[in-house]
């Protein structure tokens, strides 16, 4: 960072006076108490300029020095209360089957200034990604069954992912216990197509998924409890850790 002005110009002003060849007094007597004060008080004024130059110079790289560690400290702190501000608006919403379009700009909102202060740049390779999530919000209509009545609604979601051997699983609960698994193949360290292979009827009866039951999938925020997701058709997926240890079955 430049130093500003006020910080620059004693030093080159005490520079000038350093460098500043000596004058040479000639005296027919002894100099007077007069003249000798001058010296002394040009030379006391010297050292007073060069000594603020110098503390200045060194208080101002010291704010350098340490001026990203209230930054560092201020985004964690700005993470953790976007966290609590998106977890606030989506509680009351029955995982986004409840959201009117004003709540629904409102959660992409808070996603997105949450996305921009993400944590894991390259999810696909981090082990924070294993493990078995929750859905808690979505504006997919075909996961929230909003075409069902309220009763045939499955009312708890759920998606595993191992990043190791690219393997992922969504699951259902009640009334149906339907799943599915695909296999992820990465676009770059946070993007991935999704070929589902195997659907489960009420989780054991196995049924061949069709050749265009493929997407696409980007993983936009990651941490030890919330993941943020986005999909091919735009829509908006927010997971929180409830397994760590859960692996999807080969």
């Amino acid at each position: 960072m430049a130093l500003s002005s006020p910080f620059v110009l004693p030093v080159l002003n005490a520079t000038r006076l350093e460098n500043s060849p000596p004058k040479v007094l000639h005296f027919h007597s002894a100099p007077s108490s007069a003249t000798s004060r001058l010296y002394e008080n040009e030379t006391s004024h010297y050292h007073r300029s060069f000594s603020r130059a110098s503390s200045s110079s060194a208080s101002q790289k010291w704010r350098t020095r340490v001026s990203f560690f209230p930054a560092f400290l201020k985004k964690g702190k700005d993470a953790e209360a976007l966290k609590d501000e998106l977890l606030e608006a989506i509680a009351p919403l029955d995982r986004g089957a409840d959201a009117t379009p004003e709540d629904q700009q409102r959660v992409d909102q808070i996603a997105r200034k949450l996305e921009a202060v993400n944590p894991t740049k390259q999810p696909l390779k981090s082990s924070l990604l294993d493990g078995k999530w929750e859905l808690i919000y979505t504006t997919s209509r075909s996961i929230l069954q909003t075409q069902r009545p309220k009763i045939l609604r499955s009312r708890t979601n759920f998606q595993a992912i191992n990043a190791d051997t690219l393997r992922a699983q969504n699951m259902e609960s009640g009334p149906f216990f339907n799943q599915v698994t695909a296999d992820l193949t990465p676009l770059n360290t946070r993007k991935v197509a999704v070929k589902f292979d195997t659907f489960k009827i009420a989780g054991f009866i196995p049924v061949k998924a069709p050749e265009s039951a493929r997407g696409e999938l980007e993983i936009t925020y990651l941490d030890e409890e919330l993941r943020i997701s986005r999909g091919d058709k735009g829509n908006l997926f927010i997971l929180k850790m409830v397994d760590r240890s859960y692996r999807v079955p080969v």
